[in-house]
């Protein structure tokens, strides 16, 4: 079986955002097809775009899966589902999101799944969790980190703490 490695974004600001986040990772990597090869720190930013809310905890994981990238989203929505995610406001607060950053070389811009995710390149709240989870990561050539220190929310991001996975 032919394996891919996927970077996945994850942000909450609804309710109790470091168990949320937390649990799901170990939710993502509680099936045997999705294996965790690392983990960013937390990070608290502010919210962009959308309406005024809170700010989010925001982290960044590598899984390896054999998931076709379809399979995966699928997988990413129903942890987002198990954490009661609700999709009512465009960019609104939300308990839990996950989003496809990389899944390997594979690119698509598919309304339904666009990768590499189409702002992660602008956005510091992915971009310096995954430079100091992977500081030779790169993304469309250029070094993640490099991006961070580009990024406009960069001043906005404040380093949280450690993740600890829970499984249930």
């Amino acid at each position: 079986m032919t394996t891919v490695r996927a970077v996945l974004a994850l942000g909450s600001n609804l309710g109790a955002s470091i168990d949320t986040l937390s649990l799901a990772v170990g939710d993502l990597v509680d099936s045997p097809r999705v294996r965790l090869r690392g983990v960013s720190p937390m990070v608290r930013t502010k919210a962009v775009g959308g309406p005024e809310q809170p700010d989010y905890l925001n982290m960044v994981v590598e899984v390896e899966t054999d998931l076709g990238p379809y399979e995966l989203l699928d997988h990413c929505q129903a942890v987002e589902d198990k954490h009661h995610r609700m999709r009512t406001v465009r960019w609104g607060p939300r308990t839990l999101d996950i989003d496809i950053i990389t899944y390997g070389a594979w690119t698509s811009d598919d309304e339904k799944l666009t990768v590499p995710h189409p702002r992660a390149a602008d956005r510091a709240f992915v971009l310096q969790p995954w430079a100091w989870m992977d500081a030779s990561a790169t993304l469309g050539g250029i070094p993640v980190g490099e991006l961070a220190a580009g990024a406009d929310d960069l001043s906005g991001l404040t380093p949280f703490e450690e993740v600890r996975v829970h499984r249930e």
